[in-house]
């Protein structure tokens, strides 16, 4: 296998500018793969932004809540969708692979719930697929529905199998095994945590799963949310101060750094790696192989996914009763 070279865009999004953020996107993925990068990865719910204010806003406060969460799913992407295409057509052009976080409207059902989503697009331009979060961590659940076993998926590269979770579904022993198990090489990291333990926990992943693991975070201070916006004052911080310090970092199977952990600032990390490390590093341990115990330990993972809505055709005599139209996906 040859060396290649894997990248994180240690990015601040433009705060709830879905266009902006996007744009700002293309031009990291050109930067990238102008230093010869295959791969680069954006943070957590990086278009249009992580909602941080559910940490500093109080539950009850209910107007500036809901003013907040309109913005953003108005910010929000439809996927598939033209802000989608526009993603797909920058990676074609830089040649790159793409793995970013992304607000997803619910566009199967309501289209005014979110999940929290990273999406896998192609070198040739193409949406390989997508995975949306487990399980928002406490105050996320104001802003993010659950998502389903159908996107816990790997995908296959030209550089190794690409597979990961998004931020505390990496403390979910279960679901990292399932990315372990089937095959994952380059395992994301997409998140808003920074700081130990964090940062102990990219380096537990890698030696567990002998995995190259790519942890990828947006630095914000408070000078990066607009003045117009109420809950600025909340904040404790002083304009120019950090909110997140990002802690973006890639790390060796051995569970050493190989990039970062980058702090207080924005840029992209580079590290040039070789997958035989990966492999050849498994003949101690390979917890989804030799080191597995399939007699005694076993996961089943449920891959249906949850539609909001299914289609019958019920017939009475021979004329069918008129019901809703839905795509053919759904007719299950």
């Amino acid at each position: 296998m040859e060396n290649i070279v894997l990248s994180a865009a240690q990015a601040t999004p433009v705060f709830l500018d879905r266009a902006a953020t996007i744009n700002k996107a293309c031009d990291l993925m050109a930067t990238a793969a102008g230093k010869g990068a295959k791969l680069i990865v954006f943070p957590e719910a990086f278009v249009p932004c992580y909602p941080d204010w559910v940490w500093v806003i109080p539950p009850n406060q209910n107007k500036l809540l809901a003013d907040l969460y309109g913005r953003l799913v108005d910010q929000s992407m439809t996927i598939p969708g033209p802000d989608t295409e526009k993603l797909c057509r920058a990676a074609r052009l830089a040649n790159i692979h793409v793995v970013i976080g992304v607000n997803e409207r619910n566009t199967d059902a309501s289209g005014s719930s979110l999940y929290n989503s990273i999406l896998y697009i192609s070198n040739e331009g193409t949406l390989l697929g997508k995975h949306r979060k487990l399980v928002p961590t406490a105050a996320e659940r104001m802003i993010w529905a659950q998502g389903d076993g159908s996107t816990l998926e790997v995908y296959d590269t030209p550089f190794g199998r690409l597979g990961g979770l998004i931020c505390w579904e990496n403390y979910m022993p279960l679901a990292r095994y399932a990315m372990y198990a089937q095959g994952t090489q380059i395992y994301i990291a997409a998140t808003w945590d920074s700081g130990e333990p964090w940062l102990s926990t990219l380096r537990h992943i890698a030696k567990e799963g002998r995995v190259f693991v790519i942890g990828c975070c947006s630095p914000v201070t408070l000078n990066d949310i607009p003045d117009l916006f109420e809950h600025k004052k909340l904040y404790p911080a002083k304009k120019d101060e950090w909110i997140n310090v990002g802690d973006s970092a890639i790390v060796d199977p051995d569970g050493k750094f190989i990039a970062g952990p980058l702090n207080c600032k924005e840029d992209i990390i580079y590290a040039e790696i070789n997958l035989h490390y990966s492999t050849d590093s498994r003949w101690k341990l390979d917890v989804a192989g030799h080191y597995s115990r399939p007699d005694v330990f076993q996961l089943t993972i449920n891959r249906q996914p949850h539609y909001q809505m299914r289609e019958t055709i019920p017939v009475l005599g021979t004329k069918a009763i008129p019901q809703l139209s839905l795509p053919q996906e759904h007719l299950k």
